[in-house]
């Protein structure tokens, strides 16, 4: 019986399934012309956790914990989910999770270690029954914020989606987050289906969800 569709792409190499779904003019966009006042650019690293990870990744994949965590961990303590380094790592290193990663590019020769400028991290997977690429995470380090690069990721995320055919984009966005909202509503995303509403507690009081589950049609839209 041949695989479905999500599976037969998640049983793919990080290798295979970037070559066959992420367009390189995409990556193109955002390593060119978004150099920072130092003068530096960006080059990109690509991962999927499908593969044995080299300790140079595994090390990305730690950067890129920390800055979920200088960026989202308020966010994460005063929600429903919580903080826990422990349970966030787990969930970066889920079998299906790829990885797109903007590296600063150093002139300095005494720096060895690459340095994560951002990233965002996306899975193939089924959501409420439908084909989905999901957006798990999406960060930027404070000198690469307000550049537009955010969109150019998202833009990167739905284009792998469209080229392996799924029915929508996806992601979790805090509440409080109002400029990340904003910049998703910017771009098409809406209040999907099935994000949460409101709960009555027993008591009586009602208690809003602080996070709100937004998605796009990528059949519908470009």
């Amino acid at each position: 019986m041949p695989l479905k569709l999500v599976e037969s792409v998640n049983s793919l190499t990080a290798s295979d399934f970037f070559q066959k779904y992420l367009a390189q003019d995409d990556i193109a966009a955002i390593t060119s012309n978004n150099a920072s006042p130092e003068e530096r650019s960006l080059r990109v690293t690509l991962i999927g956790t499908c593969d044995s990870l080299t300790a140079e990744n595994e090390g990305l994949l730690e950067q890129c914990l920390q800055l979920i965590e200088s960026t989202s961990a308020e966010d994460y303590r005063n929600s429903e989910m919580k903080w826990s380094v422990y349970k966030k790592r787990k969930e970066m290193h889920l079998p299906d999770m790829r990885y797109l990663i903007l590296i600063e590019n150093n002139t300095n020769p005494s720096i060895v270690e690459p340095k994560v400028a951002g990233f965002v991290s996306f899975m193939i997977t089924y959501e409420d029954g439908k084909q989905v690429v999901y957006c798990y995470e999406i960060h930027l380090n404070s000198p690469w914020q307000g550049k537009g690069i955010g969109k150019k990721l998202m833009a990167i995320v739905e284009g792998v989606g469209r080229r392996v055919g799924m029915e929508k984009s996806m992601l979790t966005v805090f509440k409080a987050n109002a400029r990340a909202v904003k910049m998703y509503e910017s771009i098409g995303y809406r209040e999907d289906e099935f994000s949460p509403g409101p709960r009555k507690l027993r008591n009586g009081t009602v208690k809003q969800p602080r996070y709100v589950i937004l998605s796009k049609d990528l059949r519908t839209s470009a």
